[in-house]
């Protein structure tokens, strides 16, 4: 693994499984940055894998390797401890979404956070680094089609989990359900667009799958300029759909479908509706399609960028993180019912 570059930044990843092993993949292909050590519960003791990466079954002992920077891809009542355990050992760290199971985690961490401010933190909300959504965020900033009235996303699969026996099925370590797991970043997507939202109204449940967490919220979401967004996160949606609609003064923005790992959301594609003189409701429009998805690579770029230049990060920071976890939170408190019958609260 050594090429005799001592240059290079240490990294550990707490947590090897799919998240981890992808994330491997990428930072390996940083020329400034390259895997040494790697945890998880799978392992029954340390070892060596092919390649020299060393790996261990617990973070603790992966903490005593010589590291730089750690990749925290751990389930969400654990990340927040490993993050934490991660600053106080001097390191910079990358910790997958959400950033804990309720907000006193990531509270926890962002006092943490404070305490080492010479350490960079951030949170893979990965979508804010695919291609169509960066150029719908061009395209909103440059003010070419005015100001943004309203938006409407859907984010669904068919299942909150593939198994039953899957820690995503329970709240004690989840902390929520299709919400907190996936939604989260439709929730994340639609404050980038809008900004922050001061009136919440939602309806939550589990009366298809019956676990203990949620598997389908709907959320109606206003901003004090008056902007409303319309959300719906599902566990019951039997083809798996990714969608985002914007409404402008001059103009709509579409994005729909979106590059993942499973390939089963589609087509990326961003369609550009511009308003015309007439309203016959046909106006022109243009459809972008993208082939590549560069995302997870871009994140972690410009996370290394941020600890190699010591500079701040960009997206994904732990208020990027707060607020977000916030206002999923304010989703599950809007329903009264809800909120009393798991005891939730902000």
């Amino acid at each position: 693994m050594d090429d005799g570059r001592d240059d290079r930044l240490r990294v550990g990843i707490a947590g090897y499984g799919v998240v981890g092993r992808r994330r491997h993949v990428v930072i390996d292909q940083h020329p400034m940055l390259h895997v040494v050590a790697v945890c998880d519960r799978k392992f029954t003791s340390s070892g060596e894998l092919q390649g020299g990466v060393r790996y261990h079954p617990h973070y603790s002992r992966l903490l005593e390797e010589a590291l730089d920077v750690l990749f925290v891809c751990l389930p969400n009542d654990v990340a927040p401890h490993v993050t934490i355990a991660g600053l106080e050992a001097g390191l910079h760290v990358f910790c997958e979404k959400p950033p804990a199971r309720d907000l006193a985690g990531i509270r926890e961490v962002i006092a943490c956070e404070q305490r080492h401010p010479n350490l960079r933190l951030k949170y893979g909300f990965n979508h804010r680094y695919h291609d169509s959504v960066r150029e719908a965020l061009r395209l909103v900033e440059s003010g070419e089609l005015g100001e943004i009235i309203n938006m409407r996303g859907v984010y669904g699969k068919s299942a909150i989990i593939g198994f039953e026996s899957d820690w995503r099925t329970r709240r004690a370590e989840a902390g929520g359900g299709i919400l907190l797991d996936q939604g989260i970043h439709m929730v994340d997507l639609m404050r980038l667009f809008a900004g922050e939202f001061s009136d919440v109204k939602s309806f939550v449940s589990n009366g298809f799958w019956h676990h203990d967490v949620e598997d389908n919220a709907y959320a109606l979401l206003r901003t004090s300029s008056g902007v409303v967004a319309m959300l719906h996160s599902t566990a019951t949606q039997w083809r798996h759909t990714f969608s985002l609609e914007l409404a402008l003064a001059r103009g709509s923005i579409l994005l729909s479908g979106i590059l993942s790992g499973s390939k089963s959301y589609g087509q990326e594609r961003l369609t550009v509706c511009y308003r015309g003189a007439s309203d016959s409701g046909n106006p022109r429009e243009t459809t972008t399609s993208y082939i590549e998805d560069n995302s997870w690579r871009d994140e972690i770029f410009e996370f290394a960028e941020s600890v190699l230049e010591r500079a701040p990060v960009l997206h994904g920071t732990s208020d990027d993180a707060l607020r977000t976890m916030e206002l999923v939170y304010r989703i599950y408190c809007a329903d009264e019912e809800w909120r009393r019958a798991h005891n939730i609260s902000l």
